[in-house]
């Protein structure tokens, strides 16, 4: 297999290595480059995270398009997943509670009274092994693995979880998720949790960018953003984005989830079959010519504008403000634990989650 660089980059100290395909075992902390011409992605083993993003626009010129820090040690201490894997359930769970097969299981309390993407030391917040690593070539990827524990953060039953980062021409990132429910019936609901920004990050606000969503339905909610058990139609309300709109052309229409905060954070029910891939979002930015195109095999995707950034120190001395990206977080519904009439997200012993990811990008 080709060899690639692969910088490890320690809380404490940095030093150069090399890896490959055959790198089973690897637990080091390091942020590990997938380059395909000029095209390349910064993927890191602490929690499974994206920290860049990095390709021309209709310019020539390059940008990061991802929201990120310059160390390690800032993913460690952030609050804001900056392109996490968030797990074992991603999204909040009301009252950090459920009941699964006749049993109740409390949760951490890491969002008021709910649990919030797997409590407080979810799937973002470990270290995760390095399976496999091929940096350059024809198809570079790293696949990396995490075993969360019965009873970690609350959730029953071992849990055997892979990610796959793969690159594919031209300008394509794949991501693939699985997961093994080993002893126990558990909720799994992984969600990959990338800031874009198409202009480059740091460069401003999102509220230019044009927004289409493949969604003819939303899951509203009520407080501390806990869906009401309702899935309803878009038409005719500010969450409609089947024609392509202006991020900011309605924001102040909807509630960010707090007094004072506007903008969408928001779970909208992807139209088509779910399990089959199909296009669920596509965002354009102006100003650089760059265009994002998302598919995905899940029944949901969460619509979120970062709303609560606020004077967030980020890569290369840049400073994040409220609007400073979005996200679009392809998933099952929130709280479908609580919720029957949701999709279930019950993996019980031997069953396999799977989901499937598609980035495309044009400029």
């Amino acid at each position: 297999m080709a060899r690639a660089p692969l910088l490890l980059a320690l809380l404490c100290a940095c030093a150069a290595a090399a890896g490959s395909a055959n790198a089973a075992g690897r637990k080091m902390v390091g942020v590990y480059e997938l380059k395909a011409g000029d095209f390349s992605v910064g993927v890191t083993n602490w929690g499974a995270t994206i920290t860049s993003v990095v390709l021309p626009d209709s310019k020539g010129d390059f940008a990061d398009v991802v929201l990120g820090y310059d160390t390690i040690g800032g993913y460690v201490s952030g609050k804001s997943y900056f392109g996490a894997l968030v797990g074992r359930v991603a999204n909040r769970i009301a009252n950090a509670r459920f009941v699964l097969d006749g049993k109740a299981y409390h949760l951490f309390k890491n969002d008021g009274n709910n649990t919030l993407h797997g409590g407080h030391r979810g799937f973002s917040q470990v270290v995760w092994t390095v399976k496999e690593f091929v940096g350059g070539g024809d198809s570079p990827y790293i696949t990396l693995y995490y075993h969360s524990f019965d009873g970690e953060q609350g959730f029953p039953g071992d849990l055997d979880v892979y990610v796959t980062y793969q690159l594919a021409a031209p300008y394509v990132l794949r991501v693939h998720m699985n997961a093994t429910a080993v002893n126990k019936a558990t909720p799994v609901n992984l969600a990959q949790h990338t800031y874009w920004n198409l202009g480059g990050q740091g460069s401003g606000d999102v509220l230019r960018n044009t927004v289409q969503l493949f969604a003819s339905r939303y899951t509203p909610v009520g407080g501390g953003l806990i869906p009401t058990g309702a899935v309803a139609p878009v038409a005719g309300t500010p969450y409609d984005f089947l024609a392509p709109a202006a991020v900011g052309s309605r924001i102040r229409q909807v509630s960010g989830g707090k007094a004072g905060v506007y903008g969408y954070d928001t779970n909208y029910a992807v139209d088509g079959e779910p399990g089959a891939l199909r296009k669920v979002a596509v965002v354009r930015d102006g100003a650089s010519g760059r265009a994002l195109e998302l598919w995905a095999n899940q029944p949901g995707v969460q619509f979120y504008t970062g709303n609560f950034l606020q004077d967030v120190k980020g890569k290369g001395g840049k400073v994040y403000q409220q609007y400073g990206a979005l996200c679009l977080e392809t998933q099952g519904f929130p709280d479908a634990v609580n919720h029957p009439n949701f999709p279930s997200q019950i993996v019980r012993p031997g069953q396999v989650y799977k989901h499937d990811m598609v980035f495309k990008f044009s400029f």
